[in-house]
């Protein structure tokens, strides 16, 4: 199983639907919150995003926004 990480923030539409889609596909991810974890902005900063959320799955580039597409090929 590949490790997911999502970076998201509070009241981000495209961040719920993310996590939303991951929750009902019943696939396992690790989800910080960039507002309350500094180490997790600078990782979204590191990977040279501005926008949220941001997925990391192993093995693949990063990928920001709600990408049912990508999304798709974890389920």
């Amino acid at each position: 199983m590949k490790k997911i990480t999502v970076y998201s923030k509070p009241n981000c539409m495209q961040c719920n639907f993310t996590k939303k889609f991951l929750d009902e596909h019943k696939i396992a991810y690790t989800a910080y919150d960039v507002q309350e974890d500094q180490s997790a902005l600078a990782r979204v900063q590191e990977l040279g995003f501005q926008s949220l959320p941001v997925i990391e799955i192993d093995g693949e580039d990063a990928f920001f926004g709600f990408r049912p597409d990508k999304l798709e090929q974890l389920a």
